[in-house]
């Protein structure tokens, strides 16, 4: 169902972040979150020579695996610590936990928001459901000293590293942001470009919502065809492809392609869906891929997410 209030211009959106403005290298990145999603840009970050500050809502000591095998550009420390110790912040945590980030701490900071709002698993919000705000829009409103860019939130994990090349790669992918600052949002380009990928920015955070659940850019132009699968065998297979380009020129035209829907109407599978295989989904379902668990554990504890696709294109 369309929102009576109508979008922002098409041609506002969709503006491709030119490369001079990626000289800035950020030297140290903090993540708050390091499960899937997380732990996916800290291997890039490592990768590109960026010094790392791990943290998650469980302690220092649960990061110790994890910091062994990205090694010595990497240590772990507290949400708040990893947030002081960054030149830019990447929260990696479920919606439902995005009033619990350390705003103090976060103050003066350009943070990018990785979350995705579900209600079946968030609980419902009027003024989300209603399109009155994003669930970037409202993190922005709780972390009022920071500067959120959302970013991330449309691609699987695994894709976020089987995807990720140099700058000269002809098949280089780009993945959408938007925010309410535009130095902000050049910063965030500037991360993306040193990780591996092109940007497409959507303007300012209330165009956020072209790049969540059941949008022409999330999740599926990444993956490619897909077999008719179950839920769990989807979230195996993920891990095992290794995904399809998607240039700044093809998430330009999905973002303007982009019809806004109530928020409230996405949804996680559940045991239901078991007699729909992927690729006779109904139309506004959407596939989960986990922040914090491995591709068999069950999907109610997902923390990040993404639209099931369909078998054929």
């Amino acid at each position: 169902m369309a929102l009576v209030r109508p979008p922002r211009p098409l041609q506002a959106v969709g503006r491709a972040i030119p490369h001079e403005r990626r000289r800035t290298v950020l030297r140290t990145l903090g993540l708050i979150g390091s499960g899937m999603i997380g732990s996916s840009v800290a291997r890039l970050a490592v990768a590109a020579g960026l010094e790392v500050v791990l943290s998650n809502s469980r302690g220092p000591e649960t990061l110790a695996r994890l910091g062994a095998e990205l090694g010595g550009r990497a240590r772990a420390a507290t949400p708040a610590e990893a947030a002081r110790a960054a030149d830019l912040v990447v929260a990696a945590v479920p919606f439902s936990a995005h009033d619990r980030l350390p705003a103090e701490a976060l103050a003066g900071r350009t943070v990018l928001d990785t979350a995705n709002y579900y209600p079946e698993r968030d609980g419902h919000l009027r003024e989300l459901d209603a399109g009155e705000l994003t669930s970037s829009a409202l993190l922005q409103r709780h972390l009022a000293g920071s500067r959120v860019v959302k970013a991330f939130n449309n691609i699987t994990p695994h894709q976020i590293l089987s995807l990720a090349r140099p700058a000269d790669a002809a098949d280089r992918s780009a993945l959408p942001i938007a925010g309410d600052d535009a130095e902000a949002r050049a910063e965030a380009a500037r991360l993306l470009d040193v990780l591996g990928y092109d940007t497409v920015d959507m303007g300012p955070l209330a165009d956020s919502w072209r790049s969540e659940p059941d949008t022409p850019v999330y999740v599926r132009p990444y993956l490619g065809e897909v077999p008719a699968m179950g839920v769990e065998e989807f979230l195996r297979w993920t891990f095992q492809t290794p995904g399809v380009a998607v240039p700044a020129g093809d998430v330009r035209k999905l973002v303007k392609t982009a019809v806004r829907r109530r928020a409230g109407e996405a949804r996680l599978p559940n045991d239901d869906l078991a007699a729909h295989p992927v690729g006779s989904q109904p139309r506004h379902r959407s596939m989960a891929t986990p922040d914090r668990i491995t591709p068999t554990t069950s999907l109610a504890s997902s923390g990040v997410t993404g639209r099931c696709p369909k078998s054929t294109r």
